[in-house]
């Protein structure tokens, strides 16, 4: 998996030149919202693995608004392919299908 900043970020500068501090520091705020996105997908995940049949419908709109959200953040970060992810965490398609991804 490749990380290309967005455009808005690489166009300030020449690309011939390493990033000066504060796109790093904004490269390194995106990292860190994107790993936070992360964190929540698998905490919702566990809670919807884990829930019992009559809490079920609760956990899949708080995981599909936590992939949702993850999946933006993603984009943000010039990931758009979101195979790998879906594998990683093994998002359920019922989760996919909230979503629309389905």
């Amino acid at each position: 998996m490749s990380f290309r900043p967005p455009q808005s970020i690489t166009s300030r500068s020449d690309r011939n030149n390493p990033p000066n501090a504060i796109d790093m520091e904004i490269m390194a705020e995106m990292a860190a919202a994107l790993g936070r996105a992360g964190q929540k997908v698998e905490q919702t995940l566990e809670k919807l693995n884990t829930a019992p049949e009559s809490e079920r419908p609760l956990h899949l709109k708080a995981a599909a608004q936590a992939v949702h959200a993850y999946f933006i953040q993603r984009e943000l970060c010039g990931l758009r392919n979101h195979d790998d992810p879906i594998r990683h965490y093994g998002i359920p398609r019922a989760v996919l299908v909230r979503l629309g991804a389905v």
